[in-house]
């Protein structure tokens, strides 16, 4: 059952009525809904679901982890574009997922320098493109996708042959760049999956003081801790500081916010506020 709008609440209803074996969403919006069923009381052994197709933004092995244990699925990573088919251009299998196998049968895939349009050899990393061979009336050439990955050229251990392309680490156009250095949401998010006590719920806000650029960051904590002490929640923000810093080599400032105070999106999550813009 593909999700796309409405009540959360009735849509695991329907789930439920209709023995819905599949979940189509977005990852974000699949922890919403494993949220949603926790306070309705709805157990994942009263639904008959196998497997999620997730897409449309980028996600972390951890919230992988996140929503297989919470929903009890086998979560795969989908790709496509509307411009190009819709999704269906890529899809990692289930027995590996280990990258996504594009279907090359209809999509000729490259890399490119998204600075100088360069082709770039297997295994670099860049923005992808893609030409349709198949697609009639529409066809696209080379068409720029802004999305950030590489090429494996190897065979999957599942015994597909068709090249696989890595998951999509960011986007040319949401990556941030906070005192010279790079920085992707789904960075960010692979660290705080890591760390126990915060939830996948976060928020990247980017303001300026002065001449420097300052980094917030707004993450849950799960209700557990919720009531801890002060000092107790302060290590845990510093913890995270630390993290990030130790992996993207660029100093930030957590926020720990109460549960459930991040607003939950039913399409794609908004990760980023960028203050310096406005």
């Amino acid at each position: 059952i593909p999700m796309s709008g409405g009540n959360t609440k009735r849509q695991i209803l329907i789930m439920k009525d209709f023995g819905s074996t599949i979940l189509c969403c977005t990852p974000s919006y699949a922890l919403n809904i494993a949220e949603v069923m926790a306070e309705e009381k709805v157990n994942s052994s009263q639904l008959r679901l196998k497997c999620g197709l997730f897409g449309a933004e980028p996600w972390s092995e951890g919230m992988r982890r996140e929503i297989e244990k919470k929903l009890n699925i086998d979560a795969l990573d989908i790709y496509g574009l509307s411009e190009v088919i819709g999704p269906g251009v890529a899809s990692e299998c289930i027995e590996e997922k280990s990258g996504l196998h594009i279907f090359e049968d209809h999509f000729i895939a490259e890399i490119i320098d998204p600075k100088t349009g360069r082709t770039l050899p297997y295994g670099q990393i860049g923005e992808l493109v893609f030409t349709t061979i198949t697609k009639e009336a529409f066809p696209v050439l080379r068409y720029r996708t802004r999305d950030i990955s590489r090429l494996i050229p190897t065979p999957c251990s599942c015994g597909r042959t068709l090249v696989r392309m890595e998951r999509i680490s960011g986007r040319t156009d949401d990556m941030l760049i906070i005192r010279g250095v790079n920085v992707f949401p789904s960075q960010i998010e692979s660290v705080l999956m890591e760390v126990e006590g915060v939830e996948p719920h976060y928020q990247l806000i980017v303001s300026r003081e002065g001449t420097l650029d300052v980094l917030e960051i707004q993450v849950e904590i799960n209700e557990s801790i919720f009531t801890d002490e002060i000092k107790g929640l302060e290590r845990l923000a510093k913890r995270v500081e630390d993290d990030i810093k130790d992996l993207l080599g660029v100093s930030c400032q957590v926020r720990l916010v109460e549960p459930k105070t991040i607003q939950r999106s039913e399409g794609k999550a908004k990760r980023v506020i960028d203050k310096r813009k406005i």
